[in-house]
């Protein structure tokens, strides 16, 4: 379930289509998961009460709400769901089903925080889009320590996804030589949004990884073992696909 960064302090802001505004964890280990990234980034998870249903697990870097947690499906290996935002829910999950996507879920009312609906695009990634019913959190000139950074799209087939995010939801490209790879920035009303690359693992499964910044990462002596090894892989020159949780912690999820 997504929580819209405004519902706490009822703030209405532009919708701004193409950004990728929310992000959540799908896992079966909520509990532990909050422990984990709060230990990692500084974050501060609590769970916000939402109407008649369970309360929703909430992460805060700062003032800011950034993103959330949610049980997963029995047998689903953990990992992050980016939300896109779109000018009609609705309209963009008939454009998926007639572009031939799977649909995970179909367009759903959450209470009185906005719509949403879940696919997985032709490669394989899987996104939600989202309108929600206060707008969308604002672009800032710096990012804080903590919040999202970037976000890009690991495929199996470069083309066929740039087409398809393109053709849907009206992003243009910058095209950049990588040497062995193109690398492309995906725009939406002036601003860069994302990016999109061939995975450089044939065998991978195509995924939205999400990036987020942290200071001094292999300099916190004082935490846990687990969370200095996560800072310490991260922490690799353009490091690309260490996944942030060691055995004998919650399940594996790319980061």
């Amino acid at each position: 379930m997504l929580h819209s960064a405004q519902l706490e302090t009822h703030v209405n802001t532009p919708y701004l289509p193409g950004k990728f505004v929310w992000f959540e964890l799908l896992t079966q280990e909520i509990d532990k998961a909050m422990k984990f990234y709060d230990g990692l980034f500084g974050w501060r998870s609590s769970r916000v009460p939402m109407g008649e249903g369970e309360p929703y697990p909430i992460i805060h870097n700062g003032d800011q709400s950034i993103g959330g947690y949610r049980k997963g499906p029995p047998g689903v290996k953990s990992h992050w769901v980016s939300y896109l935002s779109v000018p009609d829910v609705d309209a963009a999950h008939s454009a998926a089903v007639a572009a031939g996507c799977r649909i995970m879920m179909a367009p759903t009312d959450f209470g009185p925080v906005g719509r949403a609906a879940a696919m997985a695009d032709p490669t394989g990634a899987s996104f939600c889009v989202w309108k929600g019913a206060d707008g969308d959190p604002v672009d800032v000139d710096k990012t804080p320590m903590g919040g999202w950074i970037w976000n890009e799209l690991w495929t199996s087939d470069d083309r066929k996804a740039l087409a398809f995010y393109e053709t849907l939801f009206g992003f243009t490209h910058e095209a950049m030589n990588m040497g062995p790879m193109t690398y492309y920035m995906l725009k939406a009303g002036g601003k860069s949004r994302a990016g999109l690359c061939q995975s450089v693992n044939p065998a991978a499964k195509s995924m939205w990884p999400t990036c987020t910044g942290n200071s001094e990462p292999t300099k916190q002596k004082s935490r846990p073992s687990s969370i200095r090894k996560a800072l310490s892989l991260a922490s690799r020159p353009w490091c690309r696909s260490d996944s942030l949780w060691s055995s004998g912690k919650p399940r594996n999820s790319t980061m």
